[in-house]
């Protein structure tokens, strides 16, 4: 797909250097009918399914089962949903197999499940925590990071072991919880810097784009240059509290918006939002990181960051850095998951993101995302750009890895990233290419990095 300059306002941000990819299967958790008890000869085999596919049934299983639900994921390596149905409920894991998904069978209910979220949110509700369900455990997921120790650390040890050892499980994670705001370059408003996540249109017609919530606590008015003139303004934003979304509508309604995530030296472009499911690949797009890629963990993730709570998340082992809050999570195949949250540790160690989902900011501010123009068999392609695709090698200035308190709205942060040359980004961005250094723009392909 090719698309047009822009001879008034640039439609979307050019953003750091690509990685050079290489193919890799990934690998999850086999999910055995015959390990699992389901096993029956009159069973008809699980459908192969893309993971679009595997979440729009998922959601429709959840809704036929009922009680007996217990969540479910996509096995990437099978290309099949696996989907937990509480032991004993032969009539409704009957239901599942028909239509066309594994059965697991499982001790934990969704209620249950939800009730141990629950009094972990009034009994443990500390900065620093984040919890959300694992259906490939049938356990809670609980994360500390390292800023919770001492009597903080033992209330949640406590907390979690009164739950029961088949209900929740605990980790440590060497980072610190923070949201991914920076100054630098991408998207900018009072000194902060974000990234840009997904060109919309809003609810009256405009043009507008997605970013993050707290993002917008910067600043109403939103530049593509350090210091430039502003190209969009908040029209609604949420953080904390049930979400970390923002609606941007451009200054110029004449703007041009494509739907594609400029991943440096391809576009992909994106077909239509979707739910995201556990076990998923997904691939984040940011300023500072450019791109990266891993798989989902968790769903309806509760975060305790030092500025408040946030509900709804999805769980990621995907890398992301201040400078990419607001950026796009999306699969191959085009299909728009999340915004950019926050999370711990970077992209040299790791550690865990959050993003915000992508179907409940559009329906919280009322707007809508257009198919991006993939082919008919619903792939997205590469478009390839003009030369002149090599990221700059700027170093992250010493404020860049500021602690969430300060991002977002303190207006200081340093810029300390260096324009690369030439980069003609999505939506025609000219000349301003990320300066992360990490990743040349190579043309490759979508495929795992790791």
């Amino acid at each position: 797909m090719s698309h047009k300059r822009i001879p008034k306002r640039k439609a979307a941000m050019a953003v750091g250097g690509v990685v050079a990819l290489g193919a890799a299967a990934i690998l999850l958790p086999n999910a055995n009918a015959s390990q699992d008890g389901a096993s029956d000869g009159v069973a008809a085999a699980p459908k192969t399914l893309k993971a679009g596919d595997a979440s729009d049934l998922a959601t429709r299983l959840a809704g036929t089962l009922g009680d007996a639900y217990a969540g479910a994921w996509y096995d990437g390596e099978d290309k099949q949903l696996v989907v937990n149905v509480v032991r004993g409920e032969n009539t409704m894991a009957l239901k599942v197999r028909s239509a066309g998904a594994e059965v697991r069978w499982v001790d934990n209910s969704m209620t249950e499940l939800e009730a141990g979220a629950g009094t972990l949110k009034s009994e443990a509700t500390i900065p620093g925590t984040s919890w959300a369900v694992d259906p490939r455990t049938n356990k809670i997921l609980v994360t500390a990071d390292s800023t919770v120790t001492g009597d903080k650390w033992d209330q949640l040890e406590s907390t979690v072991e009164n739950l029961g050892s088949g209900m929740a499980t605990l980790k440590k994670s060497a980072g610190t919880f923070r949201t991914f705001a920076s100054g630098g370059d991408a998207i900018f408003a009072g000194g902060a810097r974000c990234s840009l996540g997904f060109n919309v249109t809003a609810g009256d017609g405009s043009p507008a784009f997605l970013t993050a919530g707290h993002c917008a606590a910067a600043g109403d008015q939103w530049s593509d240059q350090q210091g430039g003139e502003p190209i969009a303004t908040v029209d609604q934003a949420l953080f904390p509290g049930a979400g970390d979304f923002a609606l941007l509508t451009y200054d110029d309604p004449a703007t041009e918006a494509p739907s594609e995530v400029n991943v440096g030296g391809q576009t992909v472009p994106i077909v239509q939002a979707a739910e995201a499911t556990v076990g998923q690949q997904v691939f984040r797009m940011g300023s500072t990181t450019g791109l990266a890629d891993g798989q989902v963990l968790g769903l309806n993730a509760t975060v305790n960051y030092p500025e408040g709570t946030v509900t709804g998340l999805i769980q990621t082992d995907v890398c992301a850095e201040p400078g990419d809050s607001g950026g796009s999570l999306f699969t191959q195949d085009g299909l728009a998951i999340g915004l950019t949250s926050g999370g711990s540790g970077d992209c040299t160690v790791g550690g865990e993101t959050f993003f915000q989902p992508v179907t409940t900011a559009l329906e919280a501010v009322g707007a809508t995302l257009d198919d991006g123009g993939a082919g008919a068999d619903g792939q997205a392609g590469g478009q390839e750009q003009g030369a002149g695709q090599d990221a700059g090698d700027g170093e992250a200035g010493a404020d860049d890895q500021a602690g969430a308190g300060d991002q977002a709205g303190a207006g200081d942060q340093a810029d300390g990233q260096d324009a690369g040359t030439g980069q003609d980004g999505a939506g025609g961005q000219d000349g301003t290419g990320t300066g992360s250094g990490r990743h040349s723009g190579q043309d490759s392909g979508l495929s795992r990095t790791h």
